[in-house]
This record gives C-alpha cells, sequence and structure tokens, in this order.
C-alpha cells in the first residue's frame, strides 16, 4: 500500500465512531420522513374517500312531499260543525 492509502485509513479508523453515528442519524432521519410521507398519504386517501362519501350521501336527499287537504278538509268541518 502507498503511504497515502495508509494515511487515509488511519484517519478514517481514527473518525470510524463519528462516520457511523453520522450514518446512524441520517438513516434514522429517512426512515422518519419516509413514515411521516407514509402517513400523509394515508391521511390524505382517508379525507378523500370520506369527503367523496360526504358528497354522494349529500346529492341523494330525498324530497317528500304530502298532500294534506284532506286533513284540512276535515278540520274544517271539525270547526263547522263546532261553531252550529
Amino acid at each position: 500500500m502507498s503511504q497515502a492509502k495508509v494515511d487515509r485509513y488511519k484517519q478514517e479508523k481514527a473518525n470510524r465512531e463519528q462516520i457511523i453515528k453520522k450514518e446512524r442519524l441520517v438513516r434514522r432521519l429517512e426512515y422518519a420522513v419516509g413514515i411521516l410521507v407514509l402517513c400523509l398519504i394515508i391521511v390524505w386517501c382517508g379525507v378523500s374517500v370520506y369527503q367523496k362519501a360526504e358528497e354522494k350521501h349529500a346529492s341523494q336527499v330525498e324530497t317528500a312531499e304530502l298532500d294534506n287537504t284532506a286533513i284540512s278538509d276535515y278540520m274544517a268541518s271539525l270547526n263547522e260543525t263546532e261553531a252550529e
């Protein structure tokens, strides 16, 4: 080995603990960011599905019309008989 390679090896060996700590920190940060992105994607999908379900539910509102003429006629006839 040349002297330059020997010097480089000694320097790397001296700083090996710091290099390993730095690599571990970077790896943990990458995992944390990956998990965060995954959680955001899951939440976004859930919110999207919820909004679509609410839109579908809102568009299916039914309205019913009630014909209460029979009840009104009956009430009117009762009022007429009481007045007599």
